[in-house]
């Protein structure tokens, strides 16, 4: 029986090219799009943190995850396997920047992962 698939929406050092690159990752993540979230982006050094609401938006890439990739995508927010305090998961709407897959297997919205940084 087929499982729903889980989507995460990278916005730092995860997106492609980047330190963290999730496409490098295993097993391999298939790419949706990008999309855009309410936010603001925080630059802290060696990375950015993403603090949710309000009427910027913050540009990243969508993409379909295992449950195994969730959990090392855990690990590196350290949300698991104890939470640090300094991210929060969750899971919030996104807005893909085109239509959605033409096949309809992605919606132009969709529910993702977001790793949120703590605004203090």
């Amino acid at each position: 029986m087929p499982t729903t698939p889980r989507y995460v929406f990278v916005y730092g050092t995860l997106r492609r090219g980047e330190q963290n690159d999730i496409t490098r990752m295993q097993p391999a993540p298939e790419f949706v799009g990008l999309a855009h979230v309410p936010g603001v982006l925080y630059h802290l050094g060696r990375y950015p943190g993403l603090v949710l609401g309000g009427p910027a938006r913050v540009l990243g890439e969508v993409y379909a995850i295992t449950p195994a990739l969730e959990r090392q995508l855990d690990q590196i927010e350290d949300v698991w396997p104890q939470a640090s305090g300094e991210y929060a998961k969750r899971e919030i709407l996104v807005h893909l920047l085109d239509a959605g897959d033409a096949s309809g297997a992605h919606p132009a919205r969709l529910h993702c992962l977001v790793y949120e940084i703590h605004p203090s």
